[in-house]
């Protein structure tokens, strides 16, 4: 079974659909990446995608659409998009098996590249 670059939880999914649903202008899903900011070096992009853009990773989970940075790949490998909402923020989290640290603030985040080799060996013993 292939892991995909990402998956979504329920929360996220059907986040993505109502944001979809009320949006003014034709949205079919979400586009994730990275850039290099804040105190620990790297941090998640998100935005909504009117059309793919050429190139980028495709994945389909629960009915959306996530396109993903080609850059951005390796370092999500495995990654699990959530959309969480307590009494003080809501927004969509990332739960990254790739990711080393956080700053304290949780605004960025240390990042490495899925390593290829070991998750190829995982997979032949399983």
């Amino acid at each position: 079974m292939a892991l995909k670059i990402m998956s979504l939880t329920d929360a996220a999914a059907e986040r993505v659909r109502e944001i979809i649903a009320d949006s003014d202008t034709p949205v079919m899903g979400v586009r994730v990446g990275i850039k290099d900011a804040g105190c620990a070096g790297q941090s998640y992009t998100l935005a909504y995608v009117g059309e793919p853009i050429k190139g980028d990773d495709h994945v389909e989970d629960k009915g959306v659409h996530v396109f993903i940075e080609p850059k951005a790949t390796l370092f999500l490998l495995g990654t699990v998009m959530d959309f969480e909402e307590d009494i003080l923020k809501s927004g969509f989290t990332f739960k990254n098996p790739n990711q080393t640290g956080e700053c304290g603030c949780g605004e960025s985040v240390q990042l490495k590249p899925a390593d290829l080799k070991a998750l190829a060996e995982a997979r032949a013993g399983a």
